[in-house]
Parts: structure tokens; C-alpha cells; sequence
């Protein structure tokens, strides 16, 4: 969970259909020459013959020129036949190829496919809030939807108008819990309110997903997670993710902290991967040291990519927490032993925290950073940057 998340966390990345052009523009040409051939195997097969030296040549009697002009048209309906033929199976393969990369990015994201909640649900009671912006009228709307298009709707509405729909969320959870189906579409949702600048958005999209998941803020869920962490599944990506997220709740940080540091350097490159991804979503000053760690030491460039973006934009760190990693960001800056691509993840990192830009010069970071790190002393946070 990966645009967000990863991609919708990290993921979020171009279209995975690259390769598909190829078989259709071998389509177009085929076809266009398909066209001209046709064209010219629909003329008549007795019309006269180009002048030149076949002008001198006699024609014997008994139709050989038809015969052979007809020898030359099956020749071409062969060729152009074995030409469909070669094109049938380059779509074949770029179909398969397509799945094969569709079905990784599925398994990737750990999207399941969750039939949608029955429209028989009764619709449940919307608690309201007293807000100044908030409407009778659109209470009255939502009220009358089944729990599962009420938590979609306010959790849409969020992402544009949070005042208006903040609190419905977080007085409804309850009685929302057991409605709540984790479908594609409501998981879209919490990827796309995870993206919010707002940390009250991106809390309200955890409590839905928790909620949907039936994940209640108790140790039997953390229990339920790390029997999923460790059983080997596929499950146990999205397992990580939100392990990292109870924990941000106030469930066992501990725990969680301890469980993620230890996947965070698995073989496995999914699992360390969906680790660093909990730890952004943990969002305490341990998972600030551990993701300043993977930034610098792991072995993988994308996952050393996650670690940057987890400190400087994804997860449930704030704003001030963000700028805690500051110091270290420029030890590492100033460490010959990291490569170009590192140096680089750093200096880009330091620049999406604090909304300046000086590269990788260290020292003029060093300057503008001593002007900064006092208690007393203002911080200008650029505008993506999430404030406690």
C-alpha cells in the first residue's frame, strides 16, 4: 500500500502495460500490408502484364498465366497466413507476460478482491457531531446509506472537507465495526486519505481500515497479526502494514517496534519492504532510528528509496518528529562510504522535511541547520510537511 502507501504506497509507478505497443504495432503494419494485398488479390487475374521483358515472353496457350498468377496468390495467402499466425501468439505471449506483471503488482499491494457489502445492510444511525460547517441536510443523505457507503463517503469527503467530516468518523467507528467489508474500493480510499497533509485524515483513514479488518485495539489483534507475520503468506505484507499502525494507536509499541526492526532485515525483499512500511506507519522516535538505518545500510535501492519517503512524507510521523532526523541526515551526508544514489535519497530527504534546497552541500545545510535546531527559534515547514 505502497499511491500513499507505496504506491498508492510507493507505490504508486507508471502503467505496467510497456510492452503492449509492440504486438499492436506489429498489428498496424501487418494489417496495412494485409490491405494492399488484399487490394491487389481482388483485381482480376487475367488483367494485362506490366510492358517490360515479360512483354516478350509468349504465353502458352491453356491458362498458364492464370495458373501462375493464382500460384502466386495462394504463395501470399500462406505468407500472410503464417504472418497472422506469428502475430496470434506475439499477443498470446504479451497477454501472458501482462498477467504475469499484473498479477505480481496484485500480489505486491495485497489488494483482495472482497465482494461488495450486501445492500440489504440496514442503514445504520449517523451520529453527528456539532460542527459549524456541517450540513443537516448532508447528514441526513449519508445517515440514510448502509454502514459500508457511510465510512466511504466520509472518508472521501475527508480527504476535501475534514471539518465537516472528522468527527462523524470517529463517532460512527463503533457502530460501524462488524459492517465493514476491507473491499478494493474502500481500500483506494484509505491509500488516497493516507496521502493527506492533514495527520487527522490519515488517522481517520488507520481507524477504517482497523475497523474494517475487525482489528480492535486490544493485544488479541496484535496476536492475530503476528500469527499472519509468521504463518509465510502473502498475508503477512499487508500484516506488517498494519501492525505498524496498532501500534501507532497505542497497542504494545514495543512489540510492534521489535517485531518490525526484526523483518525489517529479512532476506526477503517483499518482507523487508512491507517492515519499513510499518515502521513509517508506527510513527515514534525508535522507527525514526531504524528507518535513518535501512536508509543507509540496506542493501536493496528500493528499499533504501522507502526508507526515505517513510521519513520524509508517508506514514504517521509528524511534522516536528520528521525534523528530529535532521541531524543524522546530515551525518550521513557528510559519510564518504554511502554511494551517489544515497547521497542523493539524503539530500532529497533533507530538502522534502525542511522545504530547502541545498543539495548535497553539507556544509551549507550544517548552516541553515544551526540557525534551526533550538527550541526558540521558529522553523519555516513547507507546506507538504504534517504538523503535529
Amino acid at each position: 500500500m505502497v499511491k500513499g502507501l507505496f504506491g498508492k504506497f510507493w507505490c504508486a509507478g507508471p502503467p505496467y502495460h510497456c510492452s503492449l505497443p509492440f504486438p499492436q504495432l506489429i498489428c498496424q503494419t501487418v494489417g496495412a500490408e494485409l490491405a494492399r494485398e488484399t487490394h491487389h488479390m481482388n483485381e482480376p487475374l487475367n488483367e494485362p502484364l506490366t510492358q517490360g521483358s515479360e512483354a516478350s515472353r509468349s504465353v502458352p496457350p491453356g491458362g498458364t498465366e492464370d495458373s501462375s498468377r493464382a500460384a502466386k496468390v495462394s504463395h501470399r495467402q500462406h505468407s500472410y497466413l503464417w504472418s497472422l499466425v506469428i502475430l496470434m501468439l506475439l499477443s498470446t505471449l504479451a497477454g501472458f507476460f501482462a498477467g504475469r506483471f499484473e498479477g505480481a503488482l496484485t500480489k505486491w499491494l495485497k489488494i483482495h478482491s472482497v465482494a461488495a457489502a450486501d445492500s440489504r445492510h440496514s442503514a445504520a444511525a449517523l451520529v453527528s457531531t456539532p460542527e459549524p460547517r456541517a450540513k443537516d441536510s448532508d447528514i441526513e443523505e449519508i445517515s440514510r446509506l448502509a454502514p459500508q457507503q457511510q465510512a466511504e463517503r466520509l472518508l472521501e469527503l475527508a480527504i476535501q472537507q475534514p471539518e465537516f467530516s472528522l468527527g462523524l468518523i470517529h463517532r460512527n467507528l463503533t457502530s460501524w465495526r462488524g459492517h465493514l467489508e476491507d473491499t478494493d474500493h474502500l481500500f483506494h480510499l484509505v491509500l488516497a486519505a493516507l496521502n493527506s497533509n492533514d495527520p487527522r485524515v490519515r488517522v481517520a483513514a488507520v481507524e477504517i481500515d482497523l475497523a474494517a479488518n475487525n482489528l480492535i485495539k486490544s493485544p488479541e489483534s496484535i496476536g492475530k497479526l503476528l500469527k499472519e507475520i509468521q504463518s509465510g503468506s502473502d498475508d503477512r505484507y499487508l500484516a506488517l502494514w498494519r501492525l505498524g499502525a496498532l501500534g501507532n494507536r497505542g497497542v504494545e509499541p514495543g512489540t510492534v517496534f521489535a517485531t518490525l526492526q526484526r523483518y525489517a532485515h529479512d532476506r526477503n525483499q517483499e518482507v523487508r519492504f512491507w517492515s519499513v512500511e510499518g515502521l513509517a506507519m508506527l510513527g515514534n522516535g525508535e522507527s525514526i532510528e531504524a528507518l535513518l538505518d535501512i536508509l543507509a545500510h540496506d542493501s536493496t535501492i528500493q528499499i533504501r528509496e522507502r526508507a526515505a519517503h517513510s521519513l520524509s512524507q508517508s506514514g504517521l510521523l509528524t511534522g516536528e518528529q520528521r525534523l528530529t532526523a535532521v541531524p543524522q541526515l546530515l551525518n550521513l551526508l557528510d559519510d564518504d562510504s554511502l554511494d551517489a544514489a544515497t547521497q542523493n535519497l539524503v539530500s532529497s530527504t533533507l530538502q522534502a522535511i525542511t522545504g530547502e534546497s541545498f543539495g548535497k552541500n553539507a556544509g551549507a545545510w550544517r548552516d541553515w541547520w544551526a540557525h534551526h535546531d533550538s527550541p526558540g527559534k521558529s522553523h519555516r515547514m513547507p507546506k507538504n510537511l504534517i504538523n503535529a
